[in-house]
């Protein structure tokens, strides 16, 4: 049974891991270091490529499907351990199934030259995948019965489901190259409501930087997506705080942590636009955004199971 909490650990910080560095890689824009999958220009690892940033970019791409396929053999046996010792085999041999679906979205990330639904759905099966076995981690511990934890299922349920619309928005403006659409704080381009094309900022079936009708994307429309994620990261601010105010009086630990990680994540969000997006900052918004996912997991498991951590 340790072997079994051991591994789901692991298994847990390797996908945070994966989630960051892929992240980084895609904000390097070596997302098409290697042109072709799963080998890189045919070879199981870069060759020699004359273009020394080319090559640079191709090592970040493979490094991270490495990375990834590390991962992806240790969730295998995971799920042998769970299956074997009869503990949450479904929930393993789920996210070992949309392991395989991820696998081949990072694929079509590569064959589909960036499109942006795709782009996003690979970021959000990351995430889907590091908030499951979170679960499942908790799933393999010693917890305390707290019956009033259950008044916070409310709040950390809106919470959760807020902060993954937000995700997606975020992965929306990554996929669009929108971070830079406003450099202005608090005001975009000068406004608060400035000149926007919302239809084709959210129109989902079209390629990187065109329209669905195969037009360039306008300022108008990246402005759009921009603006929308910086609007509703207020929305996920004043639920996520609520949640974690009323986690203080009942679980402090993990009040205190839920709270800690929402300034940090909004002040990082701040700086990058401030700052005009520098790698690391960037970076490490999207290890803020799945800390805090992480978080909101956890504050959801024990408030719908009525438990508290022992620690």
């Amino acid at each position: 049974m340790r072997l079994l909490r051991d591994t789901a650990l692991a298994a847990l910080c390797l996908t945070f891991v994966v989630v960051v560095v892929g992240a980084y890689v895609r904000l390097s824009d070596a997302g098409l270091g290697c042109p072709d999958w799963p080998l890189c220009y045919g070879n199981p690892m870069p060759a020699e490529i004359a273009d020394a940033n080319a090559l640079a970019k191709a090592w970040k791409e493979m490094g991270h499907r490495y990375l990834a396929g590390t991962l992806g053999v240790l969730l295998v046996a995971l799920c042998f351990l769970c299956v074997r010792y009869k503990r949450s085999a479904g929930l393993a041999l789920a996210i070992v199934i949309l392991v395989i679906v991820q696998a081949t979205l990072g694929k079509w990330t590569v064959t589909m030259l960036l499109k942006p639904a795709i782009v996003t759905a690979h970021l959000l099966g990351g995430m889907a995948i590091l908030a499951l076995l979170a679960w499942h981690a908790l799933l393999q511990g010693s917890h305390v019965a707290a019956p009033q934890a259950r008044t916070l299922r409310v709040p950390a349920a809106a919470a959760l489901a807020l902060l993954a619309m937000q995700i997606a928005l975020g992965g929306w403006v990554s996929a669009n190259y929108a971070a830079l659409a406003c450099l202005d704080l608090p005001l975009c381009r000068g406004q608060w409501m400035p000149p926007m094309d919302f239809a084709n900022a959210f129109h989902v079936v079209r390629e990187l930087g065109q329209t669905a009708e195969g037009g360039l994307l306008t300022n108008e429309a990246l402005t759009a997506i921009h603006w929308t994620h910086r609007m509703f990261a207020l929305v996920v601010v004043a639920a996520t705080g609520w949640a974690a105010m009323k986690t203080l009086p009942v679980i402090r630990s993990l009040g205190v942590a839920v709270l800690s990680l929402l300034i940090l994540q909004f002040l990082i969000g701040v700086a990058n636009v401030a700052f005009s997006l520098p790698l690391p900052l960037a970076a490490a918004h999207n290890a803020g955004a799945a800390l805090l996912l992480v978080a909101l997991v956890v504050l959801n498991f024990f408030s719908f199971r009525g438990l508290r951590p022992s620690w």
